[in-house]
């Protein structure tokens, strides 16, 4: 593994465990098992990293999430997929990042805005329509409406304030929402196709 790729990854696991202010350049050194002064060669400041570190993990996300069930499986094999995919997500990730994130790295969260836009928005509208075309998902939903209202979802569940970090777990609290939103656009048959892979896939 290169030095830099070596620096990013260590720096990805350090921040997602225990966020990204609390974690100092010696930290990542003494976990990397190099000196400071070698990452100082890579990036010219702590900011840098940070930002080519969350840029990374971003497209690490839109790469696994196209290991699950593509939508020409079918639209409930891709929601469960999506299920499973929150549960490895969001196991070691502490849900304080993206508050950090977003007061004190401004580059990092306009990324992030930019990757809800081009990227998740997008995906949401093509699911949704989809699932109305199979006839798992109502008929009369809007879904540019919907896709919007699923985005502010998620944004919210980040929020310490609303959901403290020491009452509410963070897989739980996202699967719980996630399950919200599905039962309220799910057909009758696509509640029942819905839990038979659900069951099927557990």
């Amino acid at each position: 593994m290169e030095t830099k790729e070596k620096i990013i990854e260590t720096a990805e696991d350090l921040f997602m465990k225990f966020g990204v202010r609390s974690v100092t350049m010696d930290d990542i050194a003494r976990q990397a098992g190099i000196s400071k002064k070698t990452i100082y060669q890579e990036f010219a400041d702590k900011n840098q990293l940070v930002f080519e570190t969350f840029s990374q993990a971003l497209e690490k996300d839109k790469c696994k999430l196209g290991e699950y069930p593509g939508l020409d499986q079918g639209v409930i094999a891709h929601m469960v997929g999506m299920s499973a995919y929150i549960r490895k997500r969001f196991a070691d990730f502490n849900p304080l990042v993206m508050n950090e994130i977003q007061r004190y790295f401004p580059q990092c969260w306009q990324l992030f805005e930019e990757f809800k836009q081009e990227f998740v928005f997008k995906e949401i509208v093509e699911v949704l329509d989809k699932g109305k075309e199979e006839g798992m998902f109502r008929a009369e939903i809007n879904s540019e409406i919907l896709a919007f209202l699923r985005m502010e979802q998620m944004d919210s569940l980040f929020d310490p304030i609303k959901f403290p970090p020491s009452k509410f777990n963070l897989i739980e609290l996202h699967l719980e929402v996630f399950e919200h939103f599905l039962y309220g656009i799910l057909t009758d048959s696509g509640k029942q196709a819905y839990l038979n892979q659900k069951h099927t896939t557990a």
